[in-house]
């Protein structure tokens, strides 16, 4: 019987510690996305043994009579762990579904359960991701315009960049009310709904052990960034508003955060090695089937996509 829960900031050593065995680079294998969108996805988490198992609560018709799961994240008997799960489902007189299984979970399934599990890919929930050096450098053809935008952000404006503190988390409180304003959160459900993770972060910011960096105009804050480690070669970066009518404020927020998480202080021109840097990749996140959102993702030029598939059982 596995006995789940809500998921709270108390939770966060353990299931750190389960998550770094997978060492998995998806978006989903995160505390912080887990406890940031619990309200909104109606997260309950487990231990089983050495395994984190995440299951959310139905949110609507289309979800009635099925039990979702993330593939659980540890060490141990995948065999012993996803069989449980399966239990799980049953007991709940429920459909047993895994949600953003990867190609190397996949891969696990098909080995364990042969012809067991069908698997449709969900494109809406793949994650981009960069070569750390391009989006810290912006160098060569591909990435001039992105330059030239930084560039006119630094030259139209009175800026300055700084860390997220304790005592600046209240202005960024504040541009994300302002931004939602703005740009109509009242109007969309999933703007509202992201508002609020955000809001999430920011509060806990320091329990979350995040790391965030703010840009002003004119002593006011016109784009502020949240991101951390991932696993032991990605930084995440789970956050990312800027006013529109700010021109360039967007690349300029991406480029000065991910240069301020390196492993040593960053100049212009320097020959950067993979031990300057601190990590190979950025994870920015899927992009939830919005089109402007995928265009802007695409056009910082990933290196890869991370692919995930939704995975049922197909024999009954």
């Amino acid at each position: 019987m596995i006995e789940f829960k809500k998921i709270e900031l108390s939770d966060k050593e353990w299931v750190d510690q389960l998550l770094s065995y997978s060492d998995y680079g998806a978006t989903e294998f995160n505390f912080t996305v887990l406890f940031i969108w619990k309200e909104v996805f109606c997260t309950r988490i487990a231990r089983f043994k050495d395994f984190l198992i995440v299951r959310f609560c139905p949110q609507g018709s289309s979800d009635t009579g099925k039990a979702r799961y993330f593939f659980p994240a540890g060490r141990g008997e995948h065999k012993e762990v996803l069989q449980a799960m399966m239990d799980d489902a049953s007991s709940l007189d429920a459909e047993f579904v895994l949600l953003s299984v990867l190609e190397q979970q996949r891969a696990i399934l098909e080995e364990l359960f042969p012809g067991k599990f069908s698997f449709e890919a969900n494109r809406n929930s793949f994650d981009y991701i960069y070569l750390a050096e391009n989006l810290i450098t912006l160098k060569g053809k591909k990435y001039q315009s992105k330059r030239n935008f930084v560039s006119r952000f630094k030259n139209n404006n009175n800026w300055s960049y700084e860390d997220i503190t304790p005592a600046t988390v209240g202005e960024c409180l504040q541009m994300n009310k302002e931004w939602c304003a703005l740009y109509g959160c009242g109007q969309d459900t999933s703007m509202q709904q992201e508002s609020c993770s955000v809001k999430s972060a920011l509060e806990n910011f320091e329990a979350l052990r995040l790391k965030g960096g703010i840009l002003r105009s004119n002593g006011r804050v016109v784009a502020f960034t949240i991101g951390e480690r991932l696993n032991s070669n990605t930084l995440l970066v789970h956050i990312e508003k800027a006013f529109a009518d700010i021109t360039g404020a967007y690349p300029a927020i991406s480029q000065m955060f991910l240069q301020h998480q390196m492993a040593v202080p960053y100049t212009p021109g320097m020959e950067l090695t993979a031990e300057d840097i601190g990590f190979m990749y950025v994870n920015r996140e899927d992009d939830a089937g919005d089109e402007s959102l995928r265009n802007a993702k695409l056009q910082y030029h990933p290196i890869f996509l991370i692919e995930k598939y939704i995975a049922t059982i197909s024999e009954k």
